[in-house]
């Protein structure tokens, strides 16, 4: 019997989840886990180029892994069969690559797509797919999944502890929440599944996903326009829905500390990438030297030509 009275808690718009047919869990690494689990796989292609963190689960479950390469428009270089009992993970990269992730999907059954970076892309009901929340908006964890009529059966997880980072952002500003921004990444690592937490899921319904998409298009588009000449990644930008980040790649490893010092902070992608690529591969190439610039919806136009202005002071 829930309680009537006492003090005011955090009060949330009730609105409708994006994803709200999906499973919903506490990270994508365990939505992936959770596949590999039900699937029952004994071997999982994995691409070089792909964040480390999804390493995890197939180390949790002893599934056996097999790196695989892209090309230069970061399409999987298929040159080995996928048995039914095998899957292949594929990084639908930067949220624009959803026209790969389509072809794939009628080639290989048994594909895994990590939309991770494609919040807006909705699933093909026939292929199995997950998304990552916190990196499209200012929640704590969350993810969902999506693998046909499969029902998950797990404890929920508990958010509220975790959400320093979020009020100091509001509070005191994004730089003083970072070192609480890392601590919840830490506390991510090694978590068991669970259903994603009550409060999380309050968030991701009150999240102003019409606005958040127009916004994140409306900014990649005006940094395409103007970065086009320069980017060295040549790939089809022409439908973009909502995507992650802009893909700049220039051939200056220094220009990420050049502009992390004008307080354009642009993350290291994937630096477990160089740990395990040679050095001679396209994929530590892009490690090195492919910035994922911010277009996010806390940003406009303004926003995008003082990075545009800076880009164009160092090259």
């Amino acid at each position: 019997m829930s309680s009537i009275g006492g003090y005011l808690g955090w009060e949330f718009p009730k609105g409708q989840e994006y994803h709200d047919q999906l499973l919903r869990l506490n990270t994508g690494r365990n939505a992936f886990e959770y596949i590999l689990r039900t699937r029952k796989y004994k071997k999982v292609y994995f691409p070089y180029y792909c964040c480390d963190v999804l390493l995890e689960p197939i180390k949790k479950t002893g599934i056996e892994q097999v790196f695989y390469h892209t090309n230069d428009k970061l399409e999987p270089v298929i040159d080995f069969p996928v048995k039914e009992d095998e899957c292949l993970l594929y990084v639908n990269y930067f949220g624009v690559k959803n026209d790969t992730a389509a072809k794939l999907a009628k080639q290989i059954p048994s594909l895994v797509v990590d939309n991770s970076q494609s919040f807006f892309t909705r699933p093909d009901l026939n292929i199995d797919t997950f998304y990552s929340c916190r990196k499209f908006f200012g929640v704590p964890d969350g993810a969902y999944l999506n693998i046909g009529n499969a029902t998950a059966r797990f404890p929920a997880d508990v958010s509220y502890d975790h959400c320093t980072h979020l009020l100091q952002c509001v509070d005191t500003g994004i730089e003083s929440g970072f070192p609480a921004f890392k601590a919840n990444e830490t506390r991510l690592v090694g978590q068991d599944i669970r259903q994603m937490s009550a409060l999380t899921r309050k968030m991701m319904e009150a999240a102003p996903y019409s606005s958040s998409r127009h916004q994140r298009n409306e900014n990649f588009l005006y940094l395409h326009s103007r970065l086009a000449d320069i980017n060295e990644l040549k790939l089809n930008f022409s439908s973009v829905d909502g995507p992650l980040n802009y893909p700049l790649l220039i051939s200056n490893p220094d220009l990420r500390r050049l502009l992390i010092g004008e307080k354009i902070f642009i993350g290291d992608f994937w630096p477990g990438v160089r740990t395990w690529a040679s050095k001679d591969s396209y994929e530590y190439f892009l490690s090195e030297n492919l910035l994922a610039l911010p277009i996010d919806q806390r940003y406009n136009e303004k926003d995008m030509a003082r990075i545009i202005e800076n880009i164009l002071k160092f090259i």
